[in-house]
C-alpha cells in the first residue's frame, strides 16, 4: 500500500470513529476525540461534558466501547482515555449539539442561533460562527449565518486555533446541518503583536560599547595630562639654541657684553646721585659758606672796619 493510500485509509477510520462516538455518546456529552498512533497500539482520548456517564458502572461501558472499536474497525490494540471538556461553552462540538437538540425542539433558528452565538460570546471567547444549512424555513434549503468577533477562515491558523464542531438536526421538512467554530479565549492569533518594552539587561547590551584605545593613544593620553608638556619643550628649546648658534656668534657676543656691563654700572651711579636726600644737601651748602669765609684776606678785613667807625 502507498503512502498516499495509507493517510487516506487513516483519515477515513477516524471520521468513522467520530461518527460512532457521537452517537453512542450523545448523552454523555460528546466534545470530540483524538486518536494517535503508539508502541503499544492506538491511544483515543475522548473528551465529554459527563465522564461518568463514559465510563459506566465499575467500567463497563467502556469496555463495551474498546471491543466494539477493535470488531468493527480493526483498530490494533485501542486504548480509551476519557477527559472532562472544561468549560462546555467553548467547546465546538459540544455547542453544536445543543443547538441540533434546540432546533428539533422546535426553537426558531434564528432565536436558537442568537442565543448560542451570546452564550458562547460572554463565556470569553474571541470568536464565533454558526452557520445553519438546509430547509430552515419553507420547502427551499438555504444558508444561515451568525458571527461575532475574530475567526479565522484560511490556512494554517484556521486549523490550529479555530475549534470545529458538527452536528445534524432531524426535522420533519428535513435535515439542518449545524456547523460551528469557535476561537478559544487563549489563542493566539498570527496577526496580533505585543511592543514590550525593554528590561534593565536588554537595555545594557544595547547601549554603546566604547571601543577600547590601543596603548599608543593611551600613552599619548597621560602624556598630555600630566606638566610634561613644559619639559618637553625646553628640552626641544635648548637642543635647537645649541644647534643652531655658530662658535663665531658666540665671541662676537662676549665682547659686546663688557661695554654693557659699564653702562649699567654708570646708570647705578646717576641713580646714586639721583636718590640722595635732601638733608645732605643743605650741609654741603653750609660748608661750602664757611669755606668761602675762610678764604677772605686780612687786608680787606682792616679796611672794612675804620669805614665803620666813621
Amino acid at each position: 500500500m502507498g503512502v498516499e493510500k495509507k493517510f487516506v485509509e487513516d483519515g477515513f477510520t477516524k471520521a468513522l470513529v467520530h461518527e460512532y462516538l457521537s452517537k453512542e455518546l450523545s448523552r454523555a456529552g460528546y466534545g470530540g476525540m483524538m486518536m494517535n498512533r503508539t508502541p503499544m497500539g492506538i491511544q483515543i482520548t475522548v473528551y465529554a461534558e459527563k465522564p461518568g456517564m463514559v465510563i459506566g458502572k465499575g467500567g463497563k461501558l467502556i469496555r463495551k466501547l474498546t471491543r466494539n472499536l477493535d470488531r468493527n474497525f480493526r483498530l490494533d490494540n485501542p486504548q480509551i482515555d476519557v477527559q472532562d471538556v472544561g468549560k462546555a461553552e467553548l467547546n465546538a462540538q459540544v455547542v453544536a449539539n445543543r443547538l441540533a437538540s434546540s432546533l428539533e425542539r422546535g426553537w426558531y433558528f434564528r432565536k436558537a442561533g442568537q442565543t448560542t452565538l451570546r452564550r458562547v460570546m460572554e463565556s470569553g471567547a474571541l470568536g464565533c460562527e454558526i452557520i445553519l444549512s438546509g430547509k430552515v424555513t419553507g420547502p427551499r434549503s438555504r444558508v444561515e449565518k451568525f458571527l461575532a468577533g475574530y475567526v479565522k477562515h484560511s490556512g494554517k491558523p484556521s486549523q490550529e486555533i479555530v475549534d470545529h464542531g458538527y452536528a445534524v438536526a432531524v426535522k420533519k421538512l428535513g435535515t439542518i446541518g449545524c456547523q460551528v467554530r469557535i476561537v478559544p479565549p487563549d489563542a493566539i492569533p498570527p496577526d496580533r503583536f505585543l511592543i514590550v518594552p525593554p528590561s534593565k539587561e536588554t537595555a545594557e547590551e544595547l547601549a554603546p560599547v566604547e571601543e577600547k584605545k590601543d596603548e599608543l593613544e593611551e600613552l599619548l593620553e597621560t602624556e598630555t595630562e600630566g606638566p610634561v608638556e613644559e619639559i618637553v619643550v625646553e628640552d626641544l628649546e635648548v637642543e635647537i639654541t645649541e644647534e643652531e648658534v655658530p662658535t663665531e656668534t658666540v665671541a662676537e657676543e662676549a665682547i659686546i657684553e663688557e661695554p654693557v656691563v659699564e653702562e649699567e654700572v654708570s646708570e647705578e651711579l646717576i641713580v646714586a646721585e639721583e636718590e640722595v636726600p635732601a638733608e645732605t644737601v643743605a650741609e654741603e651748602a653750609i660748608t661750602e659758606e664757611t669755606v668761602v669765609e675762610e678764604e677772605v684776606p686780612a687786608e680787606e678785613v682792616s679796611e672794612e672796619e675804620p669805614k665803620s667807625e666813621v
